[in-house]
């Protein structure tokens, strides 16, 4: 018990005494451990909040038969069972039908699942049975009047009861509900839309996990937003990881420089323990701790001060509630101290070839 309390009056003397340089050493350490925590946590939100936004412009994942025919009837339960919570997915099933001599592209449609995966879809009124929706193209090409749709000799009346904008090729179509398709044209579902979150090496390894589940299917990601979505939260990443590696690396030079000078100041004080009896590592394994310490507090102020960054950060430029992130505390609170024991490592090598003989003679 005496020895550890001795120890302890050891370690926590210099930092006491030395105050000013202790104070300089860990305030570099929180300015690290601030921007690392602020940065952290606004990417981690930011990036949740980002996907939330690209699922807002449809479906990033199709799949659709190989061979142009129907899906089998389970596969949008395997679908299903491949996403889990993680997306949503929606039936669709295609057939070109002919409206007055015309031709036109009519599908079929899960009302409730399509306006999940596809919110950005503008419609006045989505279809029920025996209703249709037109996209705003095929509502000019055949007017607001009751259609009859025909293919393969069977006929269907339907009546128009909303116009759908996307700004796409759904504009030139007709919609009704899936049901109703199936039981008139005698088809199931051909097409089936995935809004699926998660990373894009996640969305990598669901598609070529549904790719084994459906064997007949093909699935494809949607390259305009797969794309779009990995180069964004790539340079984000890069601009993140880039400004970290620069003010780590400044903090590092500055406890570096402020325990070299307290090495330098304290060369009698370590000469004297080494002429005690103290070896080099008891030496070197005191000052370690010295710096883990500070290290330690500096990491854990610099946290609770990147929360306080992120938050206003979030209120001031996004206008949105910045949520703390506390599993990230472990990750900063080491990393400060790996900071400052690494940034030890310079003044723990002038420890090692301290003479004693040559310090207490004044040369």
């Amino acid at each position: 018990m005496s020895r550890s309390r001795m120890f302890l009056r050891i370690l926590l003397r210099p930092l006491i005494v030395r105050r000013g340089s202790s104070a300089i050493a860990v305030l570099a350490i929180v300015v690290a451990t601030t921007v690392a925590t602020a940065m952290l946590t606004l990417f981690t939100d930011v990036q949740a909040k980002l996907r939330g936004e690209f699922r807002s412009y449809g479906a990033n994942l199709i799949v659709t038969s190989k061979t142009g025919d129907t899906l089998p009837p389970n596969a949008l339960q395997s679908v299903e069972s491949q996403i889990g919570n993680s997306g949503i997915a929606a039936p669709f099933g295609y057939a070109v039908a002919r409206v007055d001599g015309r031709s036109v592209v009519v599908a079929g449609l899960d009302v409730e699942r399509t306006k999940r995966v596809d919110p950005f879809w503008l419609a006045s009124e989505w279809p029920a049975s025996g209703a249709a929706l037109l996209g705003s193209r095929a509502a000019k090409q055949f007017g607001s009047s009751d259609l009859d749709l025909e293919f393969r000799g069977r006929k269907l009346h339907v009546r128009p009861t909303g116009i759908l904008r996307t700004g796409g090729a759904e504009d030139s179509r007709i919609y009704i509900p899936l049901a109703d398709f199936t039981s008139w044209t005698g088809l199931h579902a051909n097409t089936i839309e995935i809004a699926s979150g998660g990373r894009p090496d996640e969305l990598s390894g669901l598609t070529q996990r549904l790719s084994a589940a459906l064997p007949e299917a093909d699935v494809r990601p949607v390259k305009q937003i797969a794309d779009a979505e990995a180069n964004v939260f790539g340079k984000t990443r890069s601009t993140l990881l880039l400004a970290v590696i620069v003010i780590v690396l400044t903090a590092t030079l500055c406890v570096l420089a402020t325990l070299t000078s307290s090495v330098l100041d304290r060369r009698r004080d370590f000469a004297v323990m080494k002429a005690l009896g103290a070896s080099p590592g008891i030496s070197s394994a005191l000052f370690a701790c010295e710096s883990a310490l500070l290290g330690a507090a500096g990491a854990t102020l610099g946290f609770i001060l990147g929360i306080a960054v992120a938050f206003l950060i979030g209120r001031i430029n996004f206008n949105s509630v910045v949520l703390p992130h506390w599993n990230l505390f472990p990750t900063i609170f080491l990393g400060g101290i790996a900071l400052s024991v690494i940034a030890a490592l310079i003044p723990m090598g002038l420890l090692s070839r301290t003479q004693p003989a040559v310090i207490l003679k004044g040369e």
